[in-house]
């Protein structure tokens, strides 16, 4: 096995590495010898099959195994011999007309993290924004949690339907007077002014009684996800089943313990503790950005292209997802156009702010202990069928850049503590309001707040297209999860549940979620997924 450098200039590394044919035909002689006792031929007793023929059946394949091992293994020691780290994962191909019993000429290319200056983390000075808990926002969670809960009447026959009363109904859609697909369902509830179906479907429902029978005319918007439907005028055959007017719901001792909880200042105690950590988390992210602000300035160095071009391609795809559901994705996507070279600008800092923080936590023993990475593993794993986690573990452990992907974010984590003990800390108290103004102002700024270098750790900037910004501030927690209470309730009462067959449907079921993926959340990085291991080196087509 042979290596000659190619290319040294600046970041950029290339390599021709050289594998002969008789170190190819080692591995294959090797491999038969272990391969050939379990292979079962009709006519030879178990493990008596003769060498050749065991060649004969699986040499290629054999032979395949060869080659990749032999270059995975010559990759590595030009990593090692010349103390290089690869900046993402090289790239190995194999030369044109390789056929085998030849010798196997590569050629390795890689780009090779930068020497990052010695960080300076003295004289850091952070303000810490403290948000207390007021009994307003208490008694406002609890009343939205007794309005989430709340018990409906049986209307009267004569009786018309109104926003905010529940209607049960049978349906049939139609598109072009032809049934479509999921678009029949038996038994579905909704209350009228929820704004979960489709634009103007709920509006017809007003006025409607017990077993009336209705047709409504409704059109799928643009951006419907069933693209088959999107933008396509339809019909639904009504018949109603019930309509059923709300209850007052009063959040006093009796609701409470209907909720499992001993009474009602447990559940107050309950939304207090989650609002403070809603604030704490408002808090954190206002001093991890002006950190990142700090750190960013002091520093500037060059960084790796092919890691750029990866940052940036992942804040694309976010912001063209977020372009797809606005009112005018055309438009949005034309803002993006207008900014492209203020988001590859963006990609640099987070990518230089992500080799920052390594260097910083390396140099300070900053590390996260194999017991917490398999606490990481384990707990992503769980987004997968079970018969699918053995194999994502499995990836994780034989995939050194996924298993940094997936640590990332706890990295991060750890190493802005470790800062922030270093920092002089000031504190001022303010509403919840100024707090999520001062974050708000920043994402309209277009600042950069976090690295994102899919090597140690990786954070996301609060960028995204002009055309999506809104004028009032943005909640940095939804209100949705304001409105959980946290403590498990056992005997906690439900709105009615859609019937499955209506469940299912995609017509006047779900209009596309009003809540957009933001380029700009704070967020982990995406998931590794199981994947097959690919070949090492890809045959070039001659």
């Amino acid at each position: 096995m042979q290596t000659v450098e190619t290319l040294n200039e600046g970041l950029k590394r290339a390599y021709t590495l050289t594998i002969t044919a008789k170190d190819i035909d080692k591995r294959v002689e090797a491999e038969l010898k272990t391969v050939a006792p379990q292979v079962r031929m009709p006519g030879f007793r178990p493990g008596k099959v003769p060498a050749n023929l065991v060649r004969k059946m699986h040499g290629p394949a054999l032979q395949q195994d060869a080659l990749n091992s032999s270059i995975q293994e010559g990759v590595q020691k030009i990593l090692a011999d010349n103390k290089l780290r690869p900046a993402m994962q090289p790239s190995v191909e194999l030369a044109e007309g390789y056929e085998p019993g030849k010798d196997a000429q590569i050629t390795v290319s890689l780009e090779v993290l930068p020497q990052v200056p010695t960080p300076q983390i003295d004289g850091l000075k952070l303000e810490r924004l403290t948000v207390p808990v007021t009994d307003a926002q208490i008694d406002e969670a609890v009343a939205r949690i007794a309005a989430q809960n709340k018990s409906w009447d049986d209307a009267k026959p004569t009786y018309k339907a109104k926003t905010g009363d529940l209607v049960t109904m049978d349906f049939v859609g139609k598109v072009g007077g032809e049934e479509f697909a999921g678009g029949k369902g038996e038994g579905m509830a909704i209350e009228i002014g929820s704004g979960q179906l489709i634009p103007g479907f709920e509006d017809q429902l007003v006025g409607v009684k017990a077993n009336d029978e209705k047709t409504i005319e409704v059109t799928f918007p643009e951006n419907y996800n069933a693209k088959h439907l999107a933008g396509k005028p339809a019909t639904f055959d009504l018949v109603i089943t019930a309509v059923k007017t709300p209850k007052e719901t009063v959040a006093d001792e009796e609701f409470a313990k209907a909720l499992g909880l001993e009474g009602l200042d447990q559940l107050r105690e309950l939304f207090k503790g989650q609002i403070e950590q809603e604030h704490n988390g408002l808090t954190r992210t206002h001093m991890k950005r002006r950190l990142l602000d700090q750190l960013a300035a002091a520093h500037d160095f060059d960084v790796p292209p092919s890691m750029v071009e990866a940052e940036f391609n992942q804040i694309w795809a976010q912001l063209e997802h977020e372009a797809g559901h606005e009112e005018d994705p055309e438009a949005a996507r034309a803002e993006m156009e207008k900014d492209r070279e203020d988001y590859r600008a963006i990609a640099v800092r987070r990518v230089r702010l992500g080799l920052l923080l390594s260097e910083i936590g390396q140099a300070n023993g900053v590390e996260v202990s194999q017991q917490e990475m398999n606490r990481l593993v384990q707990q992503a794993a769980q987004q997968y069928n079970p018969q699918d986690r053995e194999r994502f573990v499995q990836y994780i452990q034989q995939e050194p850049m996924a298993a940094a992907q997936l640590r990332a974010p706890l990295y991060e984590d750890k190493v802005v503590d470790f800062l922030f003990s270093k920092a002089e800390i000031s504190e001022r108290e303010v509403t919840r309001e100024d707090i999520e103004a001062e974050i708000e102002s920043e994402d309209d700024a277009g600042h950069v707040h976090g690295p994102g270098c899919g090597h140690d750790h990786h954070d996301h900037d609060h960028a995204k297209p002009k055309a999506a910004k809104k004028a009032a501030p943005k909640k940095a927690v939804s209100e949705d999860a304001k409105a959980e209470a946290s403590a498990k309730p056992a005997a906690k009462k439900a709105a009615p549940k859609k019937a499955a067959a209506a469940e299912d449907a995609p017509a006047p079921a779900k209009k596309p979620a009003a809540k957009k993926a933001e380029a700009a959340k704070d967020e982990a990085p995406a998931k590794a997924k199981p994947a097959a291991k690919k070949p090492a080196a890809k045959k070039t087509e001659g």
